[in-house]
């Protein structure tokens, strides 16, 4: 079975775009600052895009909070300079933040405590995110709902716009197909993080994954 190229999917999307009438919706699922840097810089011209920061995996109150913050700082400085240079054109940004709740993070996480990185827990993970998304933004009226975890060469990028397409269907409202990374963008991404200088973590957000990153750097 032949895969799916999601970038090319989100190019016929755009392409579509005759330039008439007012730019369509996108309630955005961001899970931090540097991973929403290049897709922010890549679609606010052909979307009024509203980040939605939902990120109950995050484990530790304070580093939720110092993402949400440069997540915050970030979108501050793009409307800031808006319309100054041809990359920051397009459309001002909002950001919504959801509930910070780890214990729903957890209670997913049940039974899949031990599942290595990239498995079935990172997988309900991807579907707790972007369920919340989809439902609020069928609530708010938006087009389209996306998120920006498939710049990460880490993510699985094909399993996301798998869950995201059917939940779609689920709450009635358009899922954008997306495969971030395509087209430099995880460069850009690391570009456009060095510029604003934003704080960069080193592991996914949740207690495993952070666990898992210490073990790796502990070994000889």
């Amino acid at each position: 079975m032949n895969q799916v190229n999601y970038q090319k999917e989100l190019e016929k999307i755009l392409n579509g775009r005759t330039g008439a009438g007012p730019a369509p919706s996108l309630f955005l699922h961001s899970c931090c600052a540097p991973c929403s840097s290049y897709v922010l810089e890549y679609l606010r011209t052909y979307f009024r895009i509203t980040v939605f920061y939902f990120n109950p995996n995050i484990s530790m109150r304070e580093e939720y909070q110092k993402r949400v913050a440069e997540q915050k700082r970030l979108i501050a400085a793009y409307n800031e300079e808006r319309g100054m240079t041809e990359a920051l054109c397009g459309y001002p940004i909002a950001v919504m933040e959801g509930d910070y709740r780890p214990e729903r993070f957890f209670e997913m996480a049940k039974g899949l405590e031990n599942c290595p990185e990239g498995g079935e827990r990172c997988f309900r993970c991807y579907d707790l995110r972007l369920r919340e998304t989809a439902l609020r933004g069928a609530e708010g009226g938006f087009d389209y709902f996306a998120t920006t975890l498939t710049i990460s060469p880490l993510k699985n990028a094909s399993k996301i716009n798998e869950i995201g397409q059917a939940l779609s269907g689920e709450y009635g409202i358009a899922w954008l197909p997306s495969d971030f990374k395509k087209r430099d963008g995880y460069k850009r991404s690391i570009e456009l993080s060095a510029k604003y200088g934003l704080y960069r973590q080193n592991y996914c957000g949740c207690a495993y994954s952070r666990e898992q990153r210490a073990g790796c750097l502990s070994q000889p």
